[in-house]
């Protein structure tokens, strides 16, 4: 997502994928100060990897863990975005409820709906 929201960055998983294991491609693509996520990114090499491209991890860590990081709770407050670009993606009921059969088709659908979102 850039600052205001818009995708900038779609690529389609598994749905039994753990969030952890696409945060390279992820921290590839971005190029931004701050590189917000949520707590299924918190891994030593995740954060590593974000700090090697110069960001700023801004992700919170799991009430277990006994070394905790410090974040800013103001910027990721701004991780709501992500929340509501999937809650207007979810308004085109093919998206939502997942109709296409191939993953190509879907992932073509979801490209024009994030386009019709960012036009909108």
């Amino acid at each position: 997502m850039d600052a205001l929201g818009n995708p900038i960055h779609l690529h389609l998983t598994a749905g039994n994928v753990n969030d952890v294991t696409e945060a390279p491609r992820l921290v590839e693509a971005a190029q931004a100060t701050y590189f917000i996520a949520d707590k299924g990114y918190d891994s030593q090499a995740v954060v590593a990897s974000i700090e090697a491209k110069k960001m700023i991890a801004v992700i919170p860590t799991p009430a277990d863990r006994s070394c905790r990081r410090n974040i800013d709770t103001h910027v990721y407050k701004e991780r709501h975005l992500v929340e509501n670009f999937f809650c207007r993606l979810k308004h085109y009921r093919r998206a939502a409820t997942r109709f296409d059969k191939t993953a190509r088709n879907f992932l073509g659908f979801v490209t024009l709906a994030a386009i019709r979102i960012w036009m909108a």
